[in-house]
């Protein structure tokens, strides 16, 4: 792939560097807290500049929340040649990986505690957020029940037996105990238990995938074990 020309890397650079400020702020001080000024000086560029990338505090979240959604389904968008259980495995680490980041658990908390008195902002939130990373996986699951891998009546309930079968509980628990971290072995048992009900519940080649399912874990184990070291 041909490198992009300077001035358009400047940008991209430049978005992502906004992007990234706009998470800072908005998880330190909550959706109503936040304004164009504390990103603007966070991300080191002028008002006018972050106007010609986002007109207004709302568009500036939703590219925030999109851009996190993005990274989560990658791998459901552009799958890999490894197959369905593979992907279902990258998707729960990409997604524990996210959701679990304390940035990203703030700006949660801050979001719960506003919308008692601004309903609006759990909207955004929402639509922006889980709603559309749901759509992304419901899009996933479809292609493979056409391809006869899965079977299922109701996409959107699939979607999240998946979503939620792989990490509701750590993340619940992380959201209401800043001060207890899962570690990484704590959240792969959550997740290796996820996704064996959802296969034993929804693949239509349950033993294969379920073995295949237990060679990867072996295989993310052993990456862990030598990444540690």
């Amino acid at each position: 792939m041909s490198p992009l020309p300077k001035r358009q890397q400047n940008k991209l650079d430049r978005e992502r560097r906004i992007l990234n400020a706009a998470l800072k702020v908005f998880a330190e001080t909550g959706y109503s807290g936040a304004n164009m000024d504390a990103v603007a000086i966070e991300a080191g560029v002028s008002k006018p500049t972050l106007y010609q990338y986002f007109q207004s505090k709302e568009a500036l979240f939703s590219a925030m929340m999109l851009g996190e959604r993005d990274q989560m389904l990658d791998v459901f968008e552009h799958p890999s040649a490894r197959g369905m259980v593979a992907d279902l495995m990258e998707f729960a680490w990409d997604y524990a990986d996210t959701v679990l980041r304390p940035d990203l658990l703030s700006l949660a908390r801050l979001i719960i505690g506003e919308v008692q008195r601004f309903p609006e902002i759990g909207r955004a939130y929402q639509e922006v957020g889980p709603d559309r990373l749901l759509r992304g996986i419901m899009d996933y699951l479809e292609g493979q029940r056409r391809a006869g891998r899965l079977a299922f009546d109701d996409a959107e309930l699939a979607a999240q037996d998946l979503w939620g079968l792989i990490l509701s509980a750590p993340r619940t628990q992380a959201l209401y105990m800043p001060d207890r971290t899962p570690t990484r072995a704590e959240i792969a048992r959550y997740l290796n238990n996820g996704l064996r009900v959802f296969l034993k519940a929804y693949s239509t080649q349950p033993e294969t995938d379920l073995a295949e399912l237990v060679r990867l874990i072996a295989d993310h184990s052993l990456n862990q074990v030598q990444h540690d070291d």
